[in-house]
């Protein structure tokens, strides 16, 4: 029955409180929540919970934040829960010790179809680099990240329109109902898992620089940038020495021209097009330096390029 298994759960942001929810409204036995400790933000610097934080005390369900994971009393109130096993979804690496202590093992979700994909930023990477497909894996816990036995996957469409952010919004419902899937399948007639094969590739964490946009690059690379990277953590482009522009959304049109790449056209201040090679980017969502996120024609209104501005 699935009251008989006791289950604890790690995960950090609104991805992981998808799959925590599913399992509650499943009827799952959820003995345990573990989640990252408060952190300051804001220009108030006021305590941040994350959102399993909330969802668990919403749902009064017995709360772990442990700023290390190998603190020994951390590790004393997690054997204390019985989990039968552990479920993670978007959180740290786990120490040895913590994903080898139930009986039935530790499982992930992780947002891509392993091993495509290893890493941090799956979704990123997966817009940045054109994919049509992604999907979601679970699979077992091993040593080193993302490597363990797939339990089950699903695959699913990338869409000519999708970004991050809605890539991310579907792969969050496929994940949740995949680790229903699996746990339902632990539940009756246990787990056969299978080793990863196929080439494994990466997706490391994207830090600021890495969204820096080289207005050399081909047509296709930089408009796969900006929505590989929109609405987190965001493209950006310095537009004088002082002032950088974000940049949410494009659109590209195919056709030679003899600009310098990098060029800004604004010919009826409602448009913003940037040369680059095999055509031209067109700006459709920005966020200047210091200001709100905008639609262009908004932005415009209120800043003017000077004539032959390049982006750097």
């Amino acid at each position: 029955m699935k009251s008989n298994l006791r289950i604890v759960f790690m995960g950090t942001p609104d991805f992981a409180t998808a799959s925590l929810r599913g399992i509650i409204e499943s009827g799952y036995n959820v003995v345990g929540v573990v989640t990252a400790p408060d952190k300051r933000a804001g220009r108030g610097r006021q305590l941040n919970q994350s959102s399993v934080k909330r969802f668990a005390i919403e749902n009064q369900l017995f709360l772990l934040q442990p700023q290390n994971l190998k603190d020994q009393q951390f590790i004393a109130d997690l054997k204390l829960l019985k989990a039968d096993i552990q479920v993670v979804v978007a959180f740290r690496k786990l120490p040895k010790v913590v994903w080898d202590m139930p009986p039935l093992g530790t499982f992930n979700l992780h947002a891509s179809l392993l091993p495509k994909y290893r890493g941090a930023a799956p979704i990123n990477w997966a817009v940045i680099n054109g994919e049509k497909q992604s999907g979601v894996t679970t699979f077992f816990i091993e040593e080193d990240i993302d490597t363990g036995n797939i339990i089950l996957q699903k695959e699913i469409d990338i869409d000519h329109s999708d970004n991050a952010g809605t890539l991310h919004d579907k792969l969050m419902k496929l994940g949740s109902h995949l680790v229903i899937d699996t746990l339902n399948i632990i539940g009756t007639k246990g787990i056969e898992s299978k080793k990863q094969t196929g080439k494994p590739t990466h997706a490391p964490k994207i830090f600021k620089a890495d969204c820096k946009i080289n207005w050399s690059d081909e047509l296709m690379a930089i408009h796969q940038k900006i929505k590989g990277l929109s609405p987190y953590p965001t493209a950006w482009t310095n537009i004088s020495e002082n002032k950088t522009l974000k940049i949410f959304d494009s659109s590209v049109i195919k056709t030679p021209h003899n600009f310098d790449l990098g060029t800004i056209i604004t010919d009826d201040k409602k448009e913003l097009k940037v040369a680059v090679k095999g055509g031209f980017i067109t700006i459709l969502e920005v966020q200047l330096s210091g200001k709100k996120r905008m639609k262009v024609a908004e932005f415009l209104r209120g800043f003017r390029f000077e004539k032959n501005t390049l982006l750097f």
